[in-house]
């Protein structure tokens, strides 16, 4: 029954990767530096603003490591998750692996084992890998698909400190 449970999970983060366009991985983008000054294209004629906007042309917000950007938050989005189900075992009272995920140094820095976290490419991530492979965490419920996926958007969009 888990390897049932195991093998959809992977099917299903599967599908959702490959809903995404299955693209090559891109080098994140770097954020600007608060002397840039960001230009938004903008149309101003009557027959852009009045005509409507066929969704083939428009694409998808998961095709652009900036899109995932500005939407996960490791503050708000990422380190919850981390708290309620990997703290325990990695930073609490004990930090099984050398692996203490308290903070974002902590988890960038990985474990005795080396880095856990490749930024910018949550399938070669050893992180993601144990998540998914239902390893970790190896006490308590397992991640949620939507979790999985929010620390998978965080780290193909560079994994940063936001």
């Amino acid at each position: 029954m888990k390897r049932q449970f195991l093998l959809i999970m992977a099917l299903l983060f599967l599908t959702i990767l490959s809903a995404c366009g299955g693209q090559p991985t891109q080098t994140p983008l770097e954020p600007a530096s608060p002397t840039e000054a960001i230009v938004q294209p903008t149309q101003t004629t009557a027959a852009a603003t009045s005509a409507p906007v066929s969704t083939d042309t428009v694409p998808a917000v998961t095709d652009t490591p900036a899109a995932v950007t500005t939407s996960v938050s490791f503050i708000n989005d990422v380190m919850p998750i981390l708290e309620s189900r990997c703290v325990k075992c990695h930073g609490g009272e004990q930090t099984k692996e050398g692996l203490d995920i308290k903070t974002y140094e902590g988890l960038m820095t990985g474990s005795s084992n080396g880095p856990v976290i490749e930024a910018g490419n949550a399938n070669n991530s050893f992180f993601v890998q144990q998540i998914i492979n239902g390893k970790m965490p190896k006490r308590g419920p397992k991640l949620t698909p939507k979790e999985i996926q929010i620390i998978s958007d965080w780290i193909n969009s560079g994994a940063i400190n936001n």
